[in-house]
Formats: C-alpha cells, structure tokens, sequence
C-alpha cells in the first residue's frame, strides 16, 4: 500500500512538474535568503568578534538574552514596544475596514475609485519624506504654529511633547497606510452575494443594519487573519515611522526595540551578538503570539488562520 501511495505520488509530482518548476525560483529564493543565513543565528549565544569570525568566536550561552532584561534602556524600549503595539490594534486596525465600508457604500464607481486613489497615495510615500513634512508642518516654527501664534495663541512643540507624539504616530499611519490597506477589505466586501443585500432591503433593513448584519459577518474571517498576524507582528512598532519622527525629547516613550538595536548597533561599540539575541527575541515572542492568538481566536469560536 505504501508502495502504491509513493508511486502516485511521484506520478502526481510529474504530471505537475512545469507547476514545480515555475515554484522552483521561490524556493530557492526562500532556501538562499531565509534559510541558510540562519546558521548565523549562533552568534546570539557568543561574544562576536569580526576578526575571529561566526565559527571562532568565543561562546557565552545565554548572555547575551539576559543582558535584554538587566539593561533598563532595553527594558524600556521592549515597554515601548508593546504599549505602541497594543496601541496600533487599537487605534490603527479597525480603521481600513471602517474606510472599506464608507467607500463601498458610495454610490457610483467613479466617486469610489477617486476616493480610493487619493487614500492609496499616501502609502507610496517614504516616511523619510513625512516626517520631513510633518517637521515643517508641526515644528515650532512650523504652519500650524504659525496659525496659533496669529490667532493670539501659544506655539505648541508637537514633536517635541511626549505626551502628543504617540497619538501623532498612530494619526499618521492611519493617514499613510489605511486606504491601501483597506484594499483586501474592499475585495472581501465585492465578493459578499448581493442578493442577502437585496433580500434584506425587501425585509425593511436599513444601511446601518446590511452593514452589521451581512457585511461585518461576510468579511470576518478576512478580518480574523489580519487580527492574527498584527498580533503576531506585536514586537514590529514600526521601525521606519518611529526612527524619521523620533528626537532626544521624545525618546522615553518613543525608543523601540528596532531603534534601540540600531542606536547599539551604529551609534556606540558594536554588540552583534547582542543585536542577534534581540532579533531572536522578537522572533520567538512574535511566534508565540502569533500562535495564542490563534487558539484564542478558535475558542472564541472563530475560524483561525487555518480553519
């Protein structure tokens, strides 16, 4: 019986093989850059050195992890980390669906694809181009500034404030990200069957109602995915905002994992080991959420990743 399972199977991979060729390219994309450099990974557990190279350098075990948690601007920054994840859920993940529901209950195509155009832009822009913006804008010498101090108003350090520049984050990346990812909503949305709208507005349903009753319910497995993965993405805060937006005034609570391991990095003593060992813990926290956020999900009594 075995036998007649592998030979099927070698005869289904054969009749599939220009299917496995045209993936072959992936794959060894996926082996070449993904894979193997993992081998590199070990320089987490040892006191790297360039001279001596990955295989010679001297092994210190768990050092270089426990130096994560006896650092406090380590510390700090992995605090920082989490309250700006949790945050962006909050604050930044029900937005591009919101925004898929308004454009989707537009009438006509060609108000929707304006629409949908001038929200995408944004997310083709460098976040090196706005902050650049944002800093002329919101600076003290800035136009919003500008316009306070002429209606007899006092300047404001946006930027400069702490207790603002995490509400400026999240305001930011909304305007920056939601209309381009509310793309995979609106498709979900598309493909919902228009005859439970149209059975519903014979029953007497209003808008408010299709959209909680039949919309909401069509699209939330897309939702639950998504959920998922941001939640497995809990220790990314978002390394390019934060880095172009951030100063000396604001770092307390603006400091990130990334850019603490970039400040270590580049702008003291190099610790490559130390670097490793803090992407290997964001690594393993991030599979870690990512897999109870799915149980959670399927207990709850939703579909998961993988229903």
């Amino acid at each position: 019986m075995n036998r007649g399972r592998a030979k099927a199977l070698h005869v289904r991979i054969w009749e599939a093989r220009y299917l496995y060729l045209l993936l072959l390219p992936l794959v060894a994309f996926l082996v070449v850059f993904k894979y193997i450099p993992m081998v590199g990974l070990q320089i987490a557990f040892k006191k790297y050195s360039a001279k001596l190279g990955i295989w010679g350098s001297k092994w210190i075990g768990m050092d270089n992890f426990r130096r994560i948690f006896i650092s406090p601007d380590a510390v700090r920054s992995i605090r920082n980390t989490l309250i700006i994840s949790f945050e962006r859920l909050i604050f930044e993940f029900p937005v591009p669906i919101i925004l898929a529901m308004l454009i989707n209950e537009m009438p006509g195509r060609g108000i929707k694809r304006v629409y949908q155009t001038i929200l995408t832009f944004p997310h083709f822009l460098s976040w090196v181009i706005v902050a650049s913006i944002l800093n002329n804008f919101l600076s003290n010498t800035g136009s919003l500034n500008a316009l306070i101090s002429k209606l007899g108003g006092t300047p404001v350090s946006f930027l400069a404030t702490p207790k603002l520049f995490r509400p400026i984050l999240y305001i930011t990346a909304n305007w920056k990200h939601m209309g381009y990812s509310s793309i995979i909503y609106i498709a979900a949305i598309a493909g919902i069957d228009p005859t439970l709208h149209e059975a519903a507005i014979v029953d007497g349903a209003g808008r408010l109602r299709r959209i909680w009753s039949i919309t909401i319910p069509c699209i939330s497995s897309t939702i639950i995915v998504l959920f998922i993965m941001q939640v497995g993405n809990i220790m990314n805060a978002g390394f390019d905002q934060t880095f172009n937006m951030m100063n000396d005034a604001v770092k307390p609570v603006a400091d990130i994992l990334d850019t603490y391991v970039y400040t270590i990095t580049f702008k003291a003593t190099p610790s490559y080991g130390f670097s490793a060992a803090v992407g290997m813990f964001k690594s393993v926290i991030n599979f870690a959420m990512l897999i109870v956020a799915d149980r959670v999900i399927k207990l709850l009594g939703g579909g998961g990743m993988f229903a």
